[in-house]
């Protein structure tokens, strides 16, 4: 069988998010969970209507175990493109910058909205910052796979919280894992997401 999916080359050291994702979070939760939706991509869409379809396709249109799967490697690869160890800066810059301020007012404005989606999130899912045809930003609570794509909208930044993304790490307090998240975020990656 042919490997047409795979998990995204992680631009940093396993054990460098730490003291916000730990080794062992990133062992498994990358190494493990994202691996096999990967896998389980791969052999399902073998013989269907989705064989030939872009990742991005798959995620956006396709229903029942394909697009939870599909679903879950883009949000996947999504989350741990984002993250540098040690960010350049913490806060986005040009035109980012400007529609978080057109659309939220201020960037810490953003921050809360963020946070709250994804702190009363209730079971399992992602918050998404979002960015519609026109630019314009918003906050959006996603349950289990769901993804902007799927509400023609183009996914920005987003923070998983499904327990095994910080349960290692943090236990029942999924507050302060979002609070570290926004310590390691690099904004340039964000930034080009929107600027595409």
């Amino acid at each position: 069988m042919e490997t047409k999916f795979v998990a995204p080359q992680l631009r940093y050291e396993a054990g460098s998010l730490a003291p916000v994702i730990s080794e062992q979070t990133i062992g498994f939760h990358y190494g493990k969970h994202l691996q096999t939706y990967v896998n389980n991509l791969n052999t399902m869409v073998v013989g269907t209507e989705w064989e030939h379809a872009s990742l991005e396709e798959i995620a956006a249109k396709a229903q029942g175990g394909i697009g939870n799967n599909a679903g879950q490697v883009l949000n996947h690869n999504l989350y741990f493109e984002q993250f540098a160890p040690k960010p350049t800066r913490n806060r986005p810059e040009g035109k980012l910058a400007e529609a978080i301020e057109k659309s939220f007012g201020s960037f810490d404005e953003m921050k809360s909205r963020m946070s709250a989606a994804a702190s009363t999130l209730f079971g399992s899912g992602w918050a998404w910052l979002c960015a519609d045809q026109e630019g314009n930003l918003s906050v959006a609570q996603m349950a289990n796979a769901d993804n902007p794509l799927r509400h023609n909208l183009r996914p920005i930044l987003t923070f998983d919280v499904w327990e095994h993304a910080y349960y290692l790490d943090y236990q029942n307090r999924r507050p302060d894992y979002l609070a570290a998240l926004w310590t390691i975020i690099d904004w340039q990656i964000v930034e080009s997401r929107f600027e595409k």
